[in-house]
């Protein structure tokens, strides 16, 4: 498979690294490096105006070892084949460094949602589900929301499904409505990670998490929800910018007011509670936590030498580039990586399908005792290999990931 400059090819760079200091065997090797199954189908649509529309989709599996695939649909003009393999990837590794019984999976469909009328987005998920439907299932692979998908689309895959085989199956998808088998919890489960993993870090280097000073980069469910939860613990958050701009106020931000701005503004630029700030004077302020909850590559070469943060929370995926990471560990600036810090959410879906499956539904308090947990163990086991093997974060993760999944490949067996 070719990789030069491509997703997937970033990815196989994470995970050399790791694969080199597990001395890893040869054969192993080409095992996680190689998806187990791409599909490719196309969606015929009916659209509103009588035509109809040609889809192209996508669903990978890249590995099962540890149980069914697990990752988000993503609905997007720029999706490739390329791009899907590798977040499927990343799944891989994000569950097993979860420690949760899932492989990794990732599906999507080049198309515009935001161009399509609510009649058009159903017509082409059942059809998209129609041509996998062989493909997933509760011990197969379970689908979850992504990029421009929801809990309606996770409901239409979930009812696609069922009537294919017959009867409600509920397990078949995570990020449901509560109605339908959805968790409670599940929507603040990311950010919840996030918080926790922040803790645990300042813990680690010594510092008190109440007073501590945050900026966040992103104020969506992510961004929003970590600052919020922070902020329960005595945290100082001052400041947030997001795609059109930011805000800073050094005794704090009033994040409920913040909140009522960005739902009526629908961005943080304009609030009236502290200075204006853009993305790119966020990263150079002199704070304890930076938490970056919004795109990919925020934090570059040409940024990372003005971070003055203590830690830095990948909230995002891929917020850092390889280089802008490197240069950061070698100034002591703790990175904890986004497979393991924002790995709640993948965490609160393994908890939403064993709800389904058990018929069984917990409390929230329940979850977020049972997700507390989950998180310090995966930030314990990352941290106690950073410290064994002497590398960063970023690198300790892979290497609690492959291992978990390298040791049960080499279990199982070879099959032929």
């Amino acid at each position: 498979m070719a990789t030069n400059g491509s997703i997937f090819g970033a990815m196989l760079q994470e995970f050399d690294g790791a694969a080199r200091i597990l001395n890893l065997e040869p054969g192993i090797w080409k095992i996680l490096t190689h998806p187990k199954r791409q599909i490719t189908v196309s969606c015929p649509v009916q659209m509103d105006n009588g035509e109809i529309e040609v889809f192209t989709g996508y669903r990978v599996q890249y590995n099962i070892t540890l149980g069914p695939a697990k990752g988000g649909i993503r609905y997007h003009p720029g999706v490739t084949l390329d791009e899907v393999t590798a977040l499927a990837a990343w799944m891989t590794w994000k569950c097993a460094v979860a420690h949760i019984p899932f492989g990794g999976g990732k599906g999507g469909v080049i198309c515009d949602p935001t161009r399509m009328s609510r009649r058009e987005l159903e017509a082409l998920t059942r059809r998209y589900v129609a041509e996998i439907i062989d493909a997933i299932g509760p011990e197969k692979d379970v689908p979850a929301p992504d990029v421009k998908t929801n809990d309606q689309v996770m409901a239409w895959v979930m009812d696609t499904y069922s009537m294919h085989v017959g009867h409600t199956s509920t397990a078949v998808v995570t990020g449901k409505p509560l109605e339908l088998g959805g968790s409670l919890g599940r929507r603040e489960a990311t950010g919840r990670g996030v918080m926790i993993v922040t803790r645990e870090s300042a813990k680690h280097l010594g510092f008190e998490i109440k007073g501590a000073t945050v900026a966040l980069q992103g104020f969506g469910n992510v961004g929003s929800i970590s600052a919020e939860l922070l902020a329960e613990l005595g945290a100082r958050i001052v400041a947030i910018a997001d795609w059109k701009g930011g805000v800073y106020n050094g005794g704090g931000l009033d994040l409920v007011k913040l909140t009522d701005h960005v739902r009526q503004r629908k961005t943080v630029d304009g609030f009236s509670g502290g200075d204006p700030l853009t993305n790119e004077e966020l990263f150079k302020l002199d704070v304890d936590i930076l938490i970056p909850a919004a795109l990919e590559n925020q934090i570059t070469m040409e940024n990372a030498q003005s971070i003055r943060a203590k830690v830095v929370v990948e909230g995002a995926n891929g917020p850092t580039t390889p280089d802008a990471h490197r240069h950061l560990h070698e100034r002591g600036v703790m990175v904890v990586p986004d497979i393991l810090a924002n790995s709640g959410g993948v965490t609160t879906s393994y908890f939403e399908w064993v709800q389904d499956r058990y018929g069984y539904f917990w409390t929230e308090k329940e979850v977020n005792e049972r997700l507390e947990a989950k998180m310090c163990e995966a930030f314990g086991a990352v941290l106690q290999n950073s410290l064994k093997f002497r590398v960063d974060l970023r690198t300790a993760a892979y290497i609690v990931a492959i291992n978990r999944v390298a040791t049960v490949t080499r279990m199982r067996g070879m099959y032929a």
